[in-house]
């Protein structure tokens, strides 16, 4: 994929960032619901994650690994990523071209509130197998 730009909706932050692929994901942790009042939509940018002018970017250490990224004048929800910034998880609709990408999985599906649901089918994993994954992933 080719590096995209973005901002939050007041403009304050502005963003570039090179998705993995096209696929983009969808978390419905309570965590994640809480802090963007809904199911988080995001890329896969990995470490290639720039802000620009980072005086109005909020940080919120959401666990021991992980924290949310946000605007602090318009509260726009930015991103997802590890403490160690290996991994950056952006708000797909930060970005100015969305043309292309696909919904393509779902994590946390068993915290998932049965008031909504998506008509495409996509991977679909829960909490433990999320966790799972991470810890594999640290392992190599």
């Amino acid at each position: 994929m080719s590096e995209k730009t973005g901002q939050c909706l007041c403009g304050a932050l502005k963003i570039t960032a090179t998705p993995k692929n096209g696929d983009v994901g969808v978390c419905h942790c309570s965590s994640c619901r809480k802090n963007s009042a809904g199911p988080f939509f995001a890329i896969d940018c990995g470490d290639t994650l720039r802000i620009a002018d980072e005086a109005q970017l909020g940080v919120f250490g959401s666990s021991e690994w992980a924290e949310r990224g946000f605007c602090k004048r318009c509260g726009s929800s930015l991103f997802w990523r590890l403490k160690d910034r290996s991994s950056n998880l952006v708000a797909i609709d930060i970005f100015d071209d969305i043309d292309g990408l696909r919904l393509d999985h779902e994590v946390f599906i068993d915290e998932k509130p049965g008031y909504y649901s998506f008509a495409e089918k996509t991977q679909q994993m829960t909490g433990e197998q999320v966790f799972e994954m991470f810890a594999n992933a640290q392992k190599d």
